[in-house]
């Protein structure tokens, strides 16, 4: 998800005492998660308070279970160590064993429930390769820029800012990529049943991590998990970093309880369009007549307030979740000290995270594995895509003076920028 998301001290601190807490910003992050989740089930409903909070605990797993994306898969690249890689697959295959019944009888505990899904064509290649180039630039994905914004980031906020930008250019000019050629949505549940769709895909998930341990194996001789930390118990629950592997079966299950409450999966950069095109809204722009907005359910969110979209909701959990995790484990620390090629990365990398992620109807979150977890062969497609995309950007990334990590250790080594 992102490469900033350990404090570099982290790996002395985890072998002696616990860290002391920043009580302060636990004391917000804990007020701001109580009194957002009684407002908004005020105000709207109590599904829409207990998003918020949802929101908030899959942050807190994205910041003490360092889950990544960007740096999992750059280190993966650059040197062979398919750890992060394996915890998606785990991640994956949880999520699809909990969904596709769910799916298939289309109610999940009496509530009605369906999937994401996105046409398989131009679009989601060329959108996907430029969120891929767009995470190893900006420094982080849609999740991730949100849980290192809030875990105090200061690059993260650059990087926020003109992935919101992006996603509201690429909402103006969706309907143009949407007409290039493209097989329409499909899904493997409706294909060939929920049980074969579950067998192939877990057979997909087997063959992905045999082959990070084949090439593991045969650069390096051994395997290895996340960071290694001699804490345990209370201490480690409370302040990190978790296990990787716990963190992927917590964000499986995480998604799951997203699926209940909201009626659709987990995503993410649908907030982001819509927060942009409110923003040129008020600029003057006359967003209501993009195509992209001529729907009644998004013009609808177009002229509602943000608390009432479930995205949005989800979102801001996220971003108080790190926070109060950032509090938690005594790392909150924001740097403001940003070198100009860095800068310039984050700004460009922003962009081609919002673009991409609306031309490839979604991120990492909505497209990889809530597609993936709705069996959406988009999702699939997503992968390949945003992973080539994502080759070309760790090569490009000492142009911009940022470093290209031989371990996931060292992938996650700061929430202030060292790029």
């Amino acid at each position: 998800m992102t490469d900033l998301s350990v404090d570099a001290r982290l790996l002395a601190s985890e072998r002696g005492a616990a860290p002391s807490m920043n009580n302060w910003v636990v004391i917000v992050a804990l007020a701001v998660l109580g009194a957002g989740a009684l407002a908004l089930g005020d105000a709207y409903s109590w599904r829409q308070g207990a998003l918020f909070l949802l929101g908030g605990a899959l942050g807190l797993v994205l910041y003490h279970a360092l889950f990544g994306f960007t740096s999992a898969w750059r280190v993966f690249i650059a040197d062979g160590r398919g750890a992060g890689l394996r915890a998606q697959m785990l991640m994956l295959a949880v999520a699809v064993v909990l969904f596709f019944p769910a799916l298939a009888s289309g109610s999940l505990f009496g509530q009605p429930v369906h999937g994401e899904y996105g046409a398989v064509g131009v679009s989601v290649l060329v959108g996907a390769f430029l969120f891929g180039l767009g995470m190893q630039l900006g420094g982080g994905c849609a999740s991730g820029t949100l849980y290192t914004a809030g875990g105090g980031n200061s690059r993260m906020f650059v990087t926020l800012a003109f992935f919101i930008i992006g996603s509201a250019l690429g909402a103006w000019s969706l309907p143009w990529w949407s007409a290039t050629p493209n097989f329409g949505s499909i899904s493997l549940i409706k294909s060939w049943g929920w049980a074969p769709a579950l067998a192939v895909s877990l057979v997909g998930f087997a063959a992905i991590t045999a082959l990070t341990i084949l090439i593991e194996r045969r650069v390096h001789g051994d395997l290895r998990s996340g960071v290694r930390t001699d804490r345990r118990g209370w201490s480690r629950l409370l302040h990190g970093p978790w296990p990787l592997l716990a963190g992927a079966v917590a964000l499986a299950i995480g998604n799951f309880a997203t699926l209940y409450l909201a009626g659709r999966p987990w995503g993410i950069t649908s907030a982001f369009a819509l927060w942009g095109s409110k923003i040129f809204q008020f600029a003057g722009v006359d967003v209501a007549s993009w195509g992209y907005w001529s729907s009644p359910e998004r013009a609808k969110a177009l002229h509602e307030s943000v608390f009432a979209d479930i995205t949005s909701v989800m979102d801001f959990g996220i971003i108080a979740g790190a926070l109060l995790a950032s509090g938690l484990a005594g790392k909150f620390s924001p740097g403001w000290r940003l070198p100009f090629r860095s800068l310039i990365a984050a700004v460009i990398g922003g962009l081609l995270l919002g673009y991409g992620a609306r031309l490839a109807y979604g991120c990492n979150i909505g497209a990889y594995f809530s597609g993936i977890a709705s069996s959406s062969l988009h999702g699939w497609l997503w992968l390949a895509a945003a992973f080539a995309g994502s080759a070309f950007g760790t090569y490009m990334r000492p142009w911009f003076g940022l470093s290209v990590e031989r371990s996931l250790a060292a992938a996650q080594s700061g929430p202030v920028a060292r790029d």
